[in-house]
């Protein structure tokens, strides 16, 4: 797969969305998902049947299912606290649920019957995993209630949680044990509702601003209610600020406390002491190369659907997700570092050098990535260069499996060196599971002719979360 922006063609209308919310409220939530999910994966307003919308976005990525309700509802003035808030639970966020559960089961049981517009017919264009492999996640947005909540309660307007406010214990009043703007369980029989406000739509979406991610937060707040033991914070961005700030034996952030609580509460300022910590200030400075990275799978998905895209070998839609899906499930740290190898390349390489760079997986099932800077030759057309950078890309993406046969998945990138202005990009993808003595006699020839990885010079280093004080 190549991009080449000067080249102008036909929008593929069939994969298009037709819109990106239909409420003000949905479009934003459709602006906050393409930046935190990246457009390929994220598809607002999604329909079951003609005129019957499923969802009001809907995000996948490889097993991870993310289902989204966005609600506005008017709070209640009655004068009389516990019953509006009663009213207003029932109409944004226990209605919502329903539509959520209901979304949910045409999805597991209806997987190729989704589609993008109202009359069914532009289908969902990306392939769902297998029922028994999807991770579903379900998600309330729910607006209208943050002036009031601030205004009885104090702080943001973000609603507390509790694990231990189950079904129909949300609409108590307080003389009966209940507490308004409280979320905990929905319906615990049918699975974890996470309810989002419009003070936490925002502080996760632009925290945990990459699939793997998002997807990791929810499930392991899943994982923590859903084992039983009970867990309290003022609000949803003091329970991120505390999983953000914790790791387990795996070095994973998780809900990890010291002894064996039954019960946990996390008062306010978690979040407020967290975004202000040094520690985070650095992450933030260190993360901002990692945006490139998600620049450049955009830049991959628009010229794909413009028509723009050069030497593709398949023109399927899902030919192209399957290389980009590689790039859009690397969390946020994991892509500091990528795209950090990419420009370290690109400053340190003179112009009429080639370089390459193998990159190990740092966790179980993460692809080998193979870095090529490839030199723009005299006398030779830009077309030419490019379908010879292209070849010579899937070339080393086979030598990699040569010289690392445990390699399952390859992925290449390749660029010009540095130098140049302008800059085009290309991408490959090599299943290394179809590997034959054929294939391996062919990567053995390729390597000593063309002098690809003949003598490697091996390097590791240390990416952490938060960098430390005199790190870059």
């Amino acid at each position: 797969m190549v991009v080449q922006a000067k080249r102008r063609y036909e929008v593929n209308s069939e994969y298009a969305r037709p819109a990106d919310g239909v409420t003000s409220s949905e479009r934003y939530l459709t602006a906050l998902c393409d930046r935190t999910f990246l457009s390929l994966w994220s598809y607002p307003n999604v329909y079951g049947a003609p005129g019957k919308e499923l969802c009001d976005l809907l995000v996948v990525l490889e097993q991870h299912v993310v289902i989204f309700s966005d609600k506005h509802c008017e709070f209640p003035n009655s004068g009389d606290l516990d019953l509006d808030w009663a009213r207003w639970y029932r109409r944004a966020i226990k209605k919502s649920a329903w539509s959520l559960y209901r979304a949910e089961r045409w999805i597991r049981s209806q997987p190729d019957r989704i589609f993008l517009d109202s009359r069914c017919t532009k289908r969902f264009p990306l392939k769902l995993s297998p029922e028994a492999d999807m991770k579903i996640h379900r998600v309330i947005v729910a607006h209208g209630a943050a002036a009031r909540c601030s205004q009885e309660l104090g702080g943001s307007g973000s609603l507390m949680v509790s694990s231990r406010v189950i079904g129909d214990d949300h609409a108590l009043g307080r003389k009966a044990g209940g507490m308004p703007f409280m979320v905990g369980q929905v319906d615990p029989a049918r699975g974890y509702v996470h309810v989002l406000d419009d003070m936490t739509l925002d502080v996760l979406l632009r925290t945990l601003d990459t699939v793997a991610d998002f997807t990791a937060y929810l499930a392991k707040k899943e994982q923590f209610i859903q084992g039983g033991r009970s867990l309290a914070a003022a609000g949803e961005e003091d329970l991120l600020a505390y999983y953000l700030t914790h790791v387990n034996a795996d070095g994973d952030h998780d809900f990890v406390f010291d002894g064996q609580y039954n019960a946990v509460t996390l008062d306010q300022g978690f979040w407020r002491d967290f975004i202000g910590s040094p520690e985070r200030r650095r992450q933030l400075m260190a993360n901002q190369v990692s945006y490139i990275w998600d620049h450049l799978i955009e830049r991959f998905t628009e010229n794909f659907l413009r028509g723009t895209s050069h030497f593709l070998s398949d023109t399927s839609l899902a030919s192209h997700e399957r290389i980009l899906r590689f790039f859009a499930r690397e969390p946020r740290t994991r892509r500091r570092m990528l795209m950090s190898a990419i420009t370290d390349m690109i400053q340190k390489t003179q112009p009429t050098w080639r370089r390459i760079q193998v990159l190990m997986p740092s966790r179980p099932g993460d692809p080998y990535f193979v870095f090529v800077l490839f030199p723009i030759p005299e006398r030779c057309s830009y077309d030419e260069y490019r379908r010879v950078r292209m070849i010579f890309l899937e070339i080393c993406c086979r030598v990699v499996k040569l010289d690392f046969p445990d390699a399952l998945d390859i992925v290449g990138f390749a660029t010009e060196t540095s130098g140049t202005i302008g800059r085009s990009e290309d991408a490959a993808y090599f299943d290394a599971r179809v590997w034959t003595e054929e294939l391996a006699a062919i990567a053995r020839q390729d390597k000593e002719t063309l002098n690809i990885l003949t003598k490697p010079t091996r390097f590791e280093s240390v990416v952490r979360d938060y960098p430390e004080s005199n790190e870059p």
